[in-house]
């Protein structure tokens, strides 16, 4: 499972001209999913993301959560962060996560993230997304599975 996290000042997805989930202050955030992830896998994603400390204090350091400063997200799913650009020009999305499995797995991740965060938007699984981001540093972390969990 791989997270691209962006805190951002404002962030919004648009499908076919409809915005389907909107923020102002908080994260949004890149999901990829694999066949071999697991609910365990994702619990420990969700928690190190609603943990990191990113966000700037009264000194200016990188030392408030999301939870701390009471921001929002907005998760969107991207098969193409599985994208293997090794041979020739055309990527592969071999190692991308069936689509019934990643959405099963995309889902569990939102309903995770709202069990703690009051604002939880989302693009539409599977649908060509339209990601608009006002990127807060710019601020961008990648969170990935294999090396969070080995």
């Amino acid at each position: 499972m791989k997270f691209v996290i962006q805190r951002v000042r404002e962030a919004s997805v648009t499908v076919d001209g409809t915005v389907t989930g909107a923020i102002d202050f908080g994260y949004l955030v890149l999901i990829g999913i694999c066949d071999g992830d697991t609910e365990q896998i994702a619990d420990k994603m969700v928690k190190k993301l609603l943990q990191l400390r990113i966000f700037e204090d009264e000194n200016g350091k990188s030392n408030l959560s999301l939870l701390t400063v009471g921001g929002s997200l907005l998760l969107v799913s991207q098969f193409t962060l599985y994208a293997d650009c090794k041979k020739g020009n055309r990527p592969s999305y071999v190692k991308a996560g069936n689509p019934e499995f990643a959405n099963r797995m995309y889902e569990f991740v939102v309903a995770k993230c709202r069990e703690v965060i009051p604002k939880v938007e989302t693009g539409i699984f599977g649908a060509h997304m339209d990601v608009r981001l006002l990127n807060d540093g710019p601020f961008t972390i990648i969170l990935d599975s294999d090396e969070l969990c080995s």
